[in-house]
């Protein structure tokens, strides 16, 4: 189902990345879409899946925080003030695109092979914020665990805002 809470149509994951290039469109480059989309698709997918690893972690274990469990699941650890449920908690709000630069800056610090490498520009002043929240809000109910796990997601959303829709 897509996030608008209003809506009852079901779309696909494809139409929804590109639903969230549309709501780009206008406020910025079409060739700076694919990074924005691409790395609300990363914050998404990676706190999905540490979601899930925490909830099988919990009901297994004691110590739900041990990295070393994360590490050895060969998921990345996504500490509480990085994770999805704080994005959307902060999608329609001034400081959304803060709140996704510093979740992108808590990630890589607490997962150093991504050291540099997350964009972090999200609160700059001319990215319309509203647009920014409208893609959260798009993204929420998309289960990305769903959809990586047996392919490249992040590789297919970027083949898929390459391709021209109509």
């Amino acid at each position: 189902m897509i996030a608008n809470k209003n809506s009852t149509a079901k779309i696909s994951f494809e139409e929804k990345i590109w639903a969230a290039a549309k709501i780009l469109r206008g406020n910025m480059d079409a060739s700076e879409y694919k990074y924005v989309v691409l790395g609300l698709i990363f914050l998404k997918y990676i706190s999905d899946k540490f979601d899930e690893c925490y909830n099988e972690l919990k009901a297994n274990s004691d110590d739900i925080e041990d990295k070393d469990a994360d590490i050895e699941k060969n998921i990345f650890s996504v500490q509480p003030s990085a994770r999805w449920n704080v994005i959307v908690e902060a999608a329609h709000r001034e400081e959304i695109g803060m709140v996704i630069d510093n979740a992108m800056r808590f990630i890589e610090k607490e997962n150093k092979r991504l050291k540099n490498i997350l964009s972090k520009n999200y609160a700059r002043i001319e990215f319309d914020k509203r647009r920014l929240g409208n893609i959260v809000d798009l993204f929420t109910n998309i289960p990305m665990v769903e959809h990586g796990e047996n392919k490249d997601i992040l590789g297919s959303v970027n083949d898929n805002l390459k391709r021209p829709h109509y």
